[in-house]
């Protein structure tokens, strides 16, 4: 048992801004920075993410919390310069925790919250597949019937993270009647025995996210596990902010990336300086992301179509950045950096996940294409 699970939330204190920007910093440049290599091949680092909860640096963006979106980014960042696993683990977690706030059920609200926001339980997100059914991507893959008291699922998803027996997740549901589907629900999924967890094929890389697939067979959805039925005003409500908070990830990967060339500058920047985007250049740009990141945070639930379209947009230069970054931190630091161990050749697997993680590139310049010619969608 870690540490964190000893605790409830009556032993600690509500946290400051500052304090949780350093408790989170420690974490990062201490333990984590230590097992980074062992997290991309494969440790699940939930002590790492109870310490995290303890910190406040799961919970800041939660209404019970402050609704502080900035400052739950500013956290994911400063986690993914050290290990954009981790960083990837806390968007998860911080959108599960969005999905049970905003539900307004009481069940999922009160000590179910408070415990999942100082990482007491974990909770991932199951929302890759709906994301991409519901902009047209593909076909939705879980399937529901109402039946007393509830609903009946069915179906599988081929890769669901921060998730493991006892643990849970937000998932959607396709309500099919007659053969036709009405609507759509959103729950959170225990993955108790009701739930076959399948192992995924090894990754590259981001190897302890437990990330499983899923498997449901007439699995039973209470009162108490809905989250949204209909599930699509709420998705609506919270889709820029579900992208938003995936900033800290990438961004998190890009500095990172800079601190590497910047390691090797005493030694090798005389060679250094002929190679493209450098240090300085790669600064510049990401402070000007990060300035627009902080702008678009300061107004997480606004929802107008130039807002998304902002949002959307700011997410697809984190991506291009990291890639750019991480690349030009490898060619920096040369043979050093192709090491299997290096930091340099951990982040371009990351800053590639970055790129392909829903929303992928190609999945937010579709949504952006269809933004600016259509109508947005109630």
């Amino acid at each position: 048992m870690n540490s964190a699970m000893a605790l409830t939330p009556h032993d600690q204190t509500e946290w400051s801004a500052a304090a949780v920007i350093d408790g989170t910093i420690a974490i990062a440049k201490g333990p984590l920075k230590a097992a980074a290599t062992r997290i991309d091949h494969g440790y699940y680092p939930l002590d790492i993410m109870g310490s995290l909860g303890q910190a406040g640096a799961l919970g800041a963006h939660l209404d019970c919390h402050g609704n502080n979106v900035a400052l739950a980014i500013k956290a994911a960042q400063a986690v993914s310069r050290s290990c954009g696993a981790t960083g990837f683990l806390m968007w998860a977690h911080a959108v599960c925790g969005l999905y049970m706030e905003r539900s307004g059920n009481p069940a999922l609200n009160g000590t179910a919250l408070d415990q999942h926001a100082r990482g007491l339980t974990f909770g991932g997100t199951a929302l890759s597949n709906p994301m991409k059914a519901l902009a047209g991507i593909e076909p939705m893959l879980l399937r529901a019937e109402k039946v007393p008291g509830g609903y009946c699922v069915n179906g599988s998803l081929p890769w669901v993270s921060h998730i493991g027996p006892g643990q849970y997740c937000g998932a959607v549901a396709g309500v099919y009647r007659n053969g036709e589907r009405s609507h759509e629900i959103l729950f959170i999924l225990r993955c108790d025995e009701r739930v076959v967890l399948r192992s995924c094929p090894t990754f590259s890389g981001m190897e302890g996210t437990s990330t499983f697939g899923i498997g449901l067979k007439d699995y039973f959805v209470g009162d108490d596990d809905l989250v949204a039925d209909p599930a699509r005003p709420l998705i609506a409500e919270i889709r820029a902010v579900f992208v938003l908070l995936q900033a800290g990830m990438g961004m998190g990967v890009v500095q990172g990336s800079i601190d590497s060339i910047r390691e090797v500058e005493p030694a090798l920047g005389h060679v250094n300086q002929h190679l493209s985007d450098r240090p300085d250049e790669l600064q510049a740009e990401f402070d000007d992301l990060g300035a627009r990141v902080m702008k678009l945070a300061e107004t997480p639930y606004d929802g107008s179509k130039d807002y998304l379209l902002d949002v959307l947009d700011a997410r697809v230069q984190c991506s291009e950045l990291a890639l750019r970054a991480s690349q030009s931190s490898l060619l920096h630091q040369g043979a050093k950096g192709y090491l299997a161990s290096a930091a340099p050749q951990r982040r371009v697997r990351e800053a590639h996940f970055v790129a392909i993680v829903t929303p992928a590139i190609k999945h937010l310049r579709w949504e952006m294409a269809r933004l600016s010619q259509e109508v947005l969608p109630a």
